[in-house]
């Protein structure tokens, strides 16, 4: 390109060079340089006009065969046109091999938009929840699915964890909504079908249910036995410590039959729990007293109501939620330890914090903690009598509530469990208060 440019500045100087000689041999110098320059401006729009007609018609007409600075204008105007062609045919291929892959997913895709209006949806999406394209591309999907749960789950904007509701076009199929954040504010929904899992899941529940109840009856039976035996003054001495070690073990299998009752029966219940006004300090200070009652606890249990705030919900499930969460506290701190529960509401809500300063967790176990039977320490676990259940039961518990469970654990320093409870949960927040109880 510079060789180019220097052959049209030589090419002009030569002219000019030219129209000066003849005007010092034939006179009229002015005139001479006046005419070349005419000339030469007058080839250069001619090159424009063929090049301007061109751009225009590339489509129908050959490049202009033109030399020095303007053949290589053109030689560059069609090398870009080459490559954005190459580009384009490119993209429109990942473009095709995009839909037809997403026409192939089992799950239904939806991109929207930080309205949530409808961008794109592939045919699964549309035959799942009866989208129509083109018709409905520009419409907000919340006007289009309109389930209460799916409403709150866009509002509350939490999207760790998918949502089922029951399908706009039958009932008894169970759809898994998602909400993917990505990109400038843009979401991806996708759904799929889960009827099946539903009712695998459903069965499950029903024999988890069904068999405990069963239990409990036979292993009160046992239980009675036992203590009879053991009361016996005629029981001989060998009989009295495995009759001990099974009346324990009875106990502990009737820990896990009620628990598996109340896991049970909280999932079978709504998604929403009772808005009934629970007196939280109240409960608090009661749990701590029946823990104060315990011969096997820590030296010190602390609580701290920073709030009179009450909250709505179900008396029963919040209730037992915190025992679990702090008769899990209690189990894994020493006797010289302490364990601390903290009541406070602010501007994001209402909050408990149970915190020890027992054994702690390790980092790895802490994303399975809520599962079911699941022990970080299975040994210890045994040995105090863990269900493995009490966490499950806080989850769903907390989960009917609409508040989450904020896990941190330290091993050798202890851990805290913070419970988050919505705002739209809280009676009142009366005027905070600071206060300490010891014991």
């Amino acid at each position: 390109m510079a060789a180019a440019w220097w052959f049209a500045v030589v090419r002009l100087l030569t002219l000019l060079g030219i129209a000066l000689a003849g005007g010092l041999i034939f006179g009229h110098t002015g005139w001479w340089l006046l005419g070349v320059l005419a000339g030469y401006l007058a080839l250069q729009l001619a090159n424009l006009y063929r090049l301007d007609r061109w751009l225009r018609l590339r489509n129908e007409l050959e490049p202009p065969d033109l030399g020095g600075v303007w053949g290589e204008v053109i030689s560059g105007v069609v090398r870009l046109h080459r490559r954005k062609n190459f580009h384009k045919r490119r993209i429109l291929h990942l473009f095709r091999e995009f839909r037809r892959s997403t026409a192939a997913m089992p799950d239904g895709v939806i991109v929207l938009n930080d309205e949530r209006e409808i961008l794109w949806f592939n045919r699964t999406a549309a035959r799942l929840l009866a989208l129509r394209r083109k018709v409905d591309f520009g419409l907000r999907i919340d006007n289009l699915i309109r389930h209460p749960d799916f409403h709150h789950y866009l509002d509350a904007g939490r999207f760790e964890e998918p949502i089922t509701i029951g399908s706009p076009l039958n009932a008894a199929v169970q759809l898994s909504l998602h909400v993917i954040p990505y990109g400038d504010s843009q979401q991806l929904l996708l759904v799929r079908d889960v009827t099946r899992q539903a009712k695998l899941e459903s069965l499950r529940r029903d024999f988890v249910a069904n068999a405990s109840h069963e239990l409990r009856s036979p292993l009160t039976v046992i239980a009675g036995y036992l203590d009879t035996l053991a009361d016996d003054p005629g029981l001989e001495p060998a009989w009295r410590e495995p009759i001990k070690e099974m009346h324990r073990q009875a106990d502990r299998m009737r820990a896990i039959v009620n628990d598996l009752l109340e896991l049970s029966r909280l999932e079978a219940s709504g998604t929403e729990a009772e808005e009934e006004a629970v007196d939280v300090p109240g409960m608090l200070a009661m749990i701590r007293r029946e823990v104060l009652g315990l011969e096997k606890r820590p030296a010190e249990i602390e609580l701290q109501l920073e709030s009179e705030a009450r909250l709505l919900g179900n008396e029963s499930e919040l209730h037992s939620a915190f025992t679990n969460l702090v008769s899990n506290a209690v189990k894994y701190t020493p006797a010289s330890g302490r364990v601390s529960i903290r009541w406070w509401t602010d501007e994001d809500g209402a909050h408990l914090a149970v915190a020890d300063s027992g054994i702690g967790i390790s980092p790895e176990h802490l994303p399975r903690l809520t599962e079911r039977f699941y022990r970080a320490d299975p040994g210890r676990a045994r040995r105090t009598g863990g269900s493995g259940l009490g966490l499950a039961i806080v989850k769903h518990a907390l989960q009917r509530h609409g508040a989450t469970l904020d896990v941190a654990s330290e091993v050798g320093r202890g851990s805290t469990f913070t419970c988050h409870f919505p705002e739209r949960r809280i009676v009142a927040s009366e005027t905070h208060r600071s206060s300490a109880q010891a014991g």
